[in-house]
């Protein structure tokens, strides 16, 4: 799996996100669970009041061409952030899924971290996990998809 940083949409707000990851092996009809490592929001805008919102959303899976029995749709990839694992400089830091129990679909753009309040000069940084639930029929081989993560 890649993991493709967008580029930031305000100067000094900046994201950085793990290279490759494996999750490694599942079964078909069964789910694979694992970290995407850390994700760290950096906001360097100063004294000013700023806040921002950290989104992610997903590829689907597939190995080979892709195709029937190929593909692992991103409707079944999905996302929780968890909490706060590093934090500088104050603000209110709020995860998009606190919790396995909260996760959400990548379909679709998904809030992963927000800051609600505070200034700027902070970061912020948190171990998402993924899980992905894989058809039954699927075809053995390696599977890749890319998670995106952007910061605004």
């Amino acid at each position: 799996m890649e993991e493709v940083p967008a580029a930031p949409l305000a100067v000094g707000l900046d994201i950085t996100v793990p290279p490759a990851v494996n999750l490694g092996a599942g079964f078909p009809g069964g789910l694979l669970t694992g970290s995407l490592g850390t994700v760290e929001v950096a906001d360097f805008r100063g004294n000013q009041t700023t806040m921002w919102v950290a989104t992610v959303t997903s590829t689907a899976f597939v190995t080979g061409a892709g195709g029937v029995n190929r593909t692992v749709a991103n409707s079944l990839v999905s996302y929780w952030s968890g909490p706060v694992v590093k934090s500088t400089g104050g603000g209110t830091l709020v995860p998009g899924q606190l919790t396995a129990a909260q996760a959400v679909p990548l379909n679709v753009s998904r809030v992963a971290f927000r800051k609600a309040s505070g200034n700027g000069n902070n970061t912020v940084s948190w171990r998402p996990t993924l899980r992905i639930n894989l058809p039954a029929g699927l075809v053995a081989g390696t599977y890749t998809g890319t998670v995106t993560h952007s910061v605004a």
